[in-house]
């Protein structure tokens, strides 16, 4: 099944910009949704999702700061964060959705995450 890995997080000063990778080990052009997500203090929340047509949905915390892509031709979803402020710290999880692929079918997944942490 397809797994995911993320890359890209850091120490920022909060006006600051990061983009975030998330690399799958197989096709994700038929996987319908895939989503960044935020992790605080165990507490983990959706930041960004798009789907296989492009259409995108944000939360409003970010919206209008953070750009979330795909590429199928690599494999890889990206989230560009600009204009970053210390409530933007946290672990950023990529999540794919379930998919199947032939006759087998598999549950959504999650990557390991990446610590992004901004200094205000």
């Amino acid at each position: 099944q397809v797994q995911l890995v993320e890359s890209g997080g850091g120490l920022v000063q909060a006006g600051g910009s990061l983009r975030l990778s998330c690399v799958a080990s197989g096709s994700i052009a038929k996987i319908k949704t895939m989503e960044w997500h935020r992790q605080v203090r165990g507490e983990r929340k959706l930041v960004a999702r798009i789907t296989s047509d492009g259409r995108t949905l944000y939360a409003d915390s970010v919206r209008g700061r953070f750009t979330i892509s795909r590429d199928n031709a690599q494999n890889t979803v990206f989230l560009q964060m600009d204009s970053l402020k210390s409530e933007d710290t946290g672990v950023y999880y990529c999540r794919r959705d379930s998919y199947c692929s032939g006759a087998a079918c598999h549950a959504g997944a999650w990557g390991q995450g990446t610590q992004v942490t901004v200094s205000s």
